[in-house]
């Protein structure tokens, strides 16, 4: 199968955009989550996400806008399944990394971290950039899509990086981030910090009390979006 194949695969079963990166891309992992340190038969990654709702940033709540990003997160992963078994009835191996974890913690720089870094995956395979608020922008839909991904044993072509990046000017996520979690040298967050503020634990549900990083870019939505959504 060649990327055309793989890509006109996940588009029919759902996925609004995808793109692909070799693994000699991922030299620089991380130790202990390089694609191959779950799938030492690793030759390509495959990486696909779907839109995320606009209007849930609208909202003056945001239970919506958890809703939202939970029930992605389990459509993507019966997709990555899906997508999985029609490979393996083509005798090829591909493994689902999971839209939301489980998380590992990675000791050597103190933060929690997927099997592979989905938004790094995605700038490897031409997806987007990494904003300084530290989510992947991308051209089409902005920072408003969620992400999952493959590991598989076939070698496909890469898509061309994009080597965009935020304005040296802008720094709006960074000055309104409600904690100081965000900081611009690294394109990191703070994630005790983050996570701290922005989840809100209870008995029945855990939402998403904040996300402001997310809808105070002024790339927030994309080109694909026909309304651009400003907040300050």
């Amino acid at each position: 199968m060649d990327s055309n194949s793989i890509k006109n695969i996940l588009y029919d079963i759902g996925v609004d955009i995808c793109g692909i990166a070799s693994i000699d891309r991922f030299n620089e992992s991380p130790k202990g989550f390089n694609p191959v340190d779950t799938l030492p038969s690793c030759k390509s990654v495959i990486v696909f996400g779907k839109k995320f709702l606009k209007g849930t940033i609208e909202c003056k709540n945001t239970v919506s806008y958890t809703i939202t990003r939970n029930m992605i997160s389990n459509v993507l992963d019966i997709i990555s399944v899906k997508f999985c078994d029609i490979l393996e009835d083509k005798n090829i191996t591909a493994i689902p990394i999971g839209a939301i974890g489980p998380c590992e913690f990675d000791q050597n720089s103190g933060r929690s971290r997927s099997i592979v870094s989905l938004k790094h995956a995605a700038v490897l395979a031409g997806m987007g950039y990494i904003g300084k608020n530290s989510l992947l922008i991308t051209p089409e839909y902005g920072n408003m899509v969620w992400l999952n991904g493959v590991l598989t044993n076939i070698e496909l072509e890469s898509d061309e990086i994009i080597y965009d990046k935020c304005p040296d000017n802008c720094f709006l996520c960074i000055n309104n981030c409600p904690v100081n979690a965000l900081k611009c040298d690294d394109l990191e967050m703070d994630q005790r910090k983050c996570w701290n503020h922005a989840f809100d634990h209870n008995f029945y549900f855990t939402n998403i009390k904040c996300h402001k990083c997310r809808t105070i870019c002024p790339k927030c939505l994309g080109n694909k979006n026909s309304v651009h959504l400003y907040f300050t």
